[in-house]
């Protein structure tokens, strides 16, 4: 998180990452569909010809508070394929929120755990986290009995979704703001600095609230 208090301005950044066609563009597309119009911004992306994201994916997100103060939150993925271990790297920096984007398929079990262990193994430990099943209404997937053992084992919360139709995207991306208040609002005051409490705060970017 960064705070700039002369320009009044919190900015927060937020990764969606996960194996190459795991559904994170997809994501991203959804979420410019369904977050107000007047807080989300134009989704940047840069493609490879066969339309595989090849660097990243940006949408951002701005909202006022009647404190007079700006939030700026950057939607971000990474690619997926292995060669790009190294952006993904870097994009990592300084992240506030992560959201690991797998694959519903059982096919794609072993994809989806070399991309998690990667992610470990760069992740600082305290990094809100979670974990979004996506291609729920693909055959041969998970079973929901499966997700709830694994939210339980890993101890992060799980989403299952169909981000082409943008079911689950909300959900993912409320369950992260939500662990990054938490992370952040003891350490900066963000209650009395934004005058929002959490709920009020994944409202705003939600598009739950109305506009003070």
């Amino acid at each position: 998180m960064q705070l700039d208090h002369d320009d009044r301005v919190v900015s927060l950044k937020i990764v969606y990452y996960g194996p190459a066609l795991s559904g994170k563009t997809t994501n991203l597309q959804a979420l410019r569909d369904c977050l107000p119009r007047g807080s989300v911004g134009r989704l940047v992306t840069l493609e490879t010809r066969d339309r595989r994201t090849l660097f990243l994916d940006l949408l951002p997100v701005v909202f006022h508070t009647a404190t007079a103060y700006r939030v700026r939150i950057r939607l971000l993925t990474v690619p997926g394929q292995v060669m790009h271990e190294a952006t993904r790297r870097v994009l990592l920096q300084d992240v506030d929120g992560v959201v690991f984007v797998a694959d519903s398929q059982i096919r794609e079990t072993t994809t989806n755990n070399a991309s998690f262990r990667e992610l470990r193994e760069v992740l600082v430990d305290d990094v809100p986290l979670v974990l979004q099943f996506n291609k729920r209404d693909l055959p041969a997937v998970r079973s929901d009995d499966e997700l709830g053992r694994l939210a339980t084992s890993r101890r992060l919360p799980v989403v299952g979704a169909v981000a082409l139709r943008g079911e689950g995207v909300r959900e993912t991306l409320a369950r992260v703001l939500a662990l990054v208040w938490r992370r952040q609002a003891a350490a900066h005051g963000l209650e009395a600095l934004l005058g929002v409490d959490e709920a009020g705060f994944v409202d705003r970017v939600l598009g739950t609230m109305a506009t003070p």
